[in-house]
């Protein structure tokens, strides 16, 4: 006879019906994966904006606009695609560009910018000349975070199509609207018409608006990005001596089977293997680590003081091939409410839920630390934060000085395992307990005393 068990509305189900039912939750469960609980509202949302019509079309600007907090698109930049929903061809551009012209036999005379079915645009580099620039263009692909610098979290380029229809009525929206980071990891959804975008001129008193509008929303998942995760948390404190490293093979194992997988720095011809001929130098290629992560975040418990207790933040590539632009730290801790002083680095808290402030976000100064180099003497940035201490739950019992989560640049980094964290010595808990008895016995004496 079959086993049988309870499911959770209390009726009774054979085991292999329970089994199914639990696979159907964790197929449920993965579908959600690019939710983040730090970043709930977190997108990258394009606009598509006709603002005049051609005799064979429109003209309209693109815009992306990155709402997510945290998460940046550096160097080479992003990747913009779609396909046409008719015959459409691009005839001109500014502020952006086409990576393919397809084929334009077709055409005579004028031959447009690009005939594809399935265009892919790119942004123009910095120093683009002024009559091919339109606002927000030309930054090599490169958007910050909204939380960082909105101003720079937007970039837009301008599109002439032709044979597209020249009313609202004729025009048909693009489809499978696809945006590279420049590799995966994002999922567009479909392009949906919405009220049009309204302008305001330059000395604020006219308004004018878009003929037409449509809005594509894109979401970023970690587990589409890559395959393997690209951080890791070690941890130490002033009051033990154990030094807890990444866990090992976190971001991959040491294939000793197949030399080139990572580098010794001791390596007498390291800059050979580092950028080797005919190799795209974004390739990466790490230190040799028992983790081997491109990004190490060492969190230290460095000192207390009778109101406050201080951090050492250090992080370390290990990526020789990679160079980290406009990076960012989010890191979760309960005693984040109570944050003093930020030595070194920007800090802004990051608070997606009313009334819960424990998460704080960090990044470099311009000009001094917003580089993160690659591997070597000089790829580590470090700081220090000053919390006052709150006594209703300080303590350093039971890893409670540690981070709950850490992200870099948007992607969460794997901590080690809770029971390895550095535990306070038995001594200090046996001097606790010895204090509370000694605290007793006096009472008592008193009480004894008194009666």
């Amino acid at each position: 006879m079959e086993s049988l068990w309870f499911s959770t509305t209390g009726s009774v189900v054979p085991r292999s019906g329970f089994l199914l039912l639990l696979l159907l939750f964790c197929t449920a469960f993965t579908s959600t994966e690019a939710y983040d609980a730090l970043d709930p509202t977190g997108n990258i949302t394009i606009k598509w904006d006709i603002i005049s019509w051609t005799p064979d079309g429109y003209i309209a600007v693109v815009t992306m606009y990155n709402f997510q907090q945290y998460r940046h698109i550096q160097a080479p930049g992003w990747t913009l695609g779609w396909t046409w929903a008719k015959k459409e061809v691009i005839w001109s551009m500014m502020g952006g560009q086409t990576t393919e012209q397809g084929d334009c036999s077709r055409f005579k005379g004028n031959i447009p910018h690009c005939c594809k079915k399935d265009p892919t645009v790119v942004d123009l580099l910095p120093g683009t000349p002024y009559n091919q620039q339109i606002a927000n263009c030309c930054k090599g692909g490169v958007l910050n975070s909204w939380a960082q610098d909105p101003d720079t979290a937007v970039s837009s380029f301008q599109i002439s199509v032709g044979s597209a229809g020249t009313t609202n009525k004729t025009v048909k929206v693009p489809k499978n609207f696809t945006l590279k980071a420049p590799g995966p990891g994002y999922t567009c959804g479909p392009a949906k018409v919405v009220r049009p975008t309204k302008f305001i001129t330059n000395d604020k008193r006219r308004t004018t608006q878009a003929l037409m509008t449509w809005n594509v929303t894109c979401t970023y998942s970690q587990f589409l990005a890559q395959k393997t995760p690209t951080c890791c948390v070690s941890l130490s404190s002033f009051y033990n001596s154990t030094i807890v490293n990444c866990p090992t093979c976190t971001c991959g194992c040491q294939n000793r089977t197949e030399p080139g997988s990572c580098v010794d720095p001791d390596y007498p011809h390291l800059a050979s293997v580092v950028a080797p001929p005919g190799k795209a130098i974004n390739t990466p290629l790490v230190r040799c680590t028992s983790h081997m992560c491109p990004i190490r975040v060492h969190w230290h418990v460095k000192l207390q003081y009778k109101e406050y207790w201080r951090v050492k933040i250090t992080i370390t590539n290990f990526n020789y091939r990679m160079n980290y632009t406009q990076w960012n730290l989010v890191v979760q801790h309960p005693n984040f409410n109570n944050v003093t002083q930020v030595f070194s680095f920007n800090y802004k808290p990051i608070t997606p839920y009313a009334g819960l402030n424990d998460t704080g976000m960090l990044w470099g100064v311009k000009f001094y630390n917003d580089l993160l180099t690659s591997a070597g003497p000089l790829g580590n940035v470090q700081s220090e934060l000053l919390f006052r201490k709150d006594r209703s739950s300080f303590t350093f019992d039971k890893g409670w000085a540690f981070p709950r989560r850490i992200y870099f640049n948007g992607d969460n980094c794997v901590m080690p395992p809770p029971d390895a964290y550095p535990w306070l010595p038995n001594a200090s808990s046996k001097l606790v307990f010895s204090l509370q008895n000694i605290m007793i016995g006096t009472l008592a004496w008193l009480l004894i005393l008194l009666t």
